[in-house]
């Protein structure tokens, strides 16, 4: 379907044309009563079948990501309180971006980020949205795929009774995410819709919450300090407050912590497709899914930040699990979370490759209908490029570093605020009307973080002061 590009002139010739554009595209979708007796438009050559429930888990795994470890250590530089209030502004803004999201799409029946890009800002807008969320799940593919790399040796270690590493095969990293990723992650990224993935999502998030339980457990289980360290001991270099839960801490690692904690709620690639597969599909249940789900990666968020953080206090370290490794390297429990950590990540893989695909069809072949090979070769030449990132490249913080700080404000801030005051006709809402400028708000807090994130890994490379955090 050809869609109508903006002109190029002023205002006014941009709403008359968007105008036109909305007509023209509403007649090329038939309108269907829902259930509700609501009427809203569909696709015509689709209609979804994944139920509310597996929507859900779809968004929640998409949401949920490597991240997760690092938040306790996010907390010991913020305190308490003050990472309570980041979250949940965050969280907010979140839920507030997807609607922007579903509101745009809802006007012109479009449920693909991209093709709102196209409609909004013709094919520059459509490329921009494409490398947005190819470089940014690329970059979240990646960090899942590393966790493997490093993390399913000391597992396979453990489980063999060894206590250092061997120059076995099965012992090396590289080897081990081909391994995982022909025979997991790609028989699952060949499925045709993403609803069918609900139920892998739905056991990752279960291997999520089993690695909750273990921190809450393990918070009343670990004496602080923490004598068992193998370098650390009870020496004099223990200060007062060692054990001691701050509310409120505000230092170097403060301002750096905001974006990490907004890269923790990036779903928006996926929302579209969700919903696109919804069955009975609605604004108003697209956006209770994208609200429970966000809902939902809050309360884990927080109480594995806080838990975690109540373990380890000023000890705490940007991946968690290597604190607990500290403490007993053969602890059964750890070891049982960190392999459900492994399949979690790994079962989220698939999930995030979904958005890359579509983004990569319509951009290449937006006017050709499906075609199995097509489908099966573009997952495949992802899954061979990330692989062979993960492998050659020894350290890509940076690399991740630059591309999470301008395409995750990007995709969650920018690109929707800009959308909606686009894509809105001015008929409906002026330019200088309280959603519009809310939307607009909206853009320059992304351009806000944008800059913070940038600045302070700038800083990182001038003072070679390397600050570790977790990643989406």
């Amino acid at each position: 379907m050809e869609l109508q590009k903006l002109s190029n002139g002023n205002h006014h010739e941009a709403t008359g044309s968007l105008d036109g554009g909305i007509r023209h595209e509403e007649e090329m979708f038939q309108q269907h009563k829902t259930d509700a007796g609501s009427k809203g438009p569909h696709f015509t050559d689709f209609h979804g079948k994944t139920s509310f429930g597996m929507s859900v888990f779809n968004l929640s795994n998409a949401i949920m990501g490597s991240g997760i470890l690092g938040l306790s250590y996010a907390m010991s530089n913020t305190g308490i309180v003050l990472f309570l209030i980041l979250l949940t502004c965050i969280a907010c803004l979140s839920c507030y971006s997807v609607h922007l999201l579903l509101r745009s799409a809802g006007v012109v029946g479009i449920r693909a980020y991209e093709q709102l890009g196209l409609r909004a800002f013709g094919q520059p807008g459509k490329i921009l949205a494409a490398v947005a969320i190819t470089l940014h799940n690329i970059g979240a593919m990646s960090s899942y795929l590393f966790i493997v790399k490093y993390e399913l040796p000391l597992v396979i270690q453990a489980f063999l009774g060894q206590t250092s590493s061997s120059d076995d095969w099965f012992m090396n990293g590289n080897y081990l995410i081909i391994i995982v990723t022909g025979c997991i992650i790609l028989p699952l990224a060949m499925m045709r819709h993403l609803g069918y993935l609900g139920y892998t999502s739905g056991f990752s998030l279960t291997c999520m919450v089993f690695f909750l339980s273990a921190v809450i457990y393990k918070r009343f289980n670990i004496a602080c300090p923490l004598e068992v360290f193998g370098n650390y001991s009870m020496n004099s270099t223990l200060s007062e407050g060692t054990c001691n839960a701050k509310l409120f801490t505000i230092n170097p690692e403060t301002a750096y912590t905001i974006p990490i904690l907004a890269f923790a709620f990036v779903c928006h690639p996926e929302v579209l497709p969700i919903y696109t597969e919804l069955s009975n599909p609605t604004k108003r249940r697209m956006q209770n899914i994208g609200n429970v789900s966000i809902l939902g990666m809050f309360i884990m968020y927080f109480f594995t930040a806080v838990f975690g953080y109540l373990t380890f206090y000023e000890n705490t370290e940007a991946e968690l699990l290597h604190t607990y490794n500290k403490v007993d390297p053969l602890d059964t429990l750890i070891l049982c979370v960190r392999l459900a950590v492994l399949v979690a990540v790994t079962l989220t893989v698939p999930v995030v490759l979904f958005p890359i695909r579509r983004a990569l069809m319509q951009l290449l072949f937006p006017e050709r209908p499906f075609h199995w090979l097509r489908h099966i070769a573009i997952a495949v030449c992802l899954l061979f490029c990330v692989n062979l990132l993960v492998i050659l490249v020894p350290n890509i913080r940076d690399i991740f570093g630059i591309t999470g700080a301008t395409t995750a404000p990007t995709l969650i801030f920018i690109l929707p605020g800009l959308f909606y005051i686009r894509i809105i006709p001015s008929s409906q809402e002026p330019i200088n009307s309280r959603p519009k400028i809310q939307a607009a708000c909206f853009t320059a807090l992304g351009f806000i973080f944008m800059t913070m994130s940038l600045t302070f890994i700038t800083l990182d490379w001038i003072t070679g002061v390397k600050r570790s955090h977790g990643g989406h």
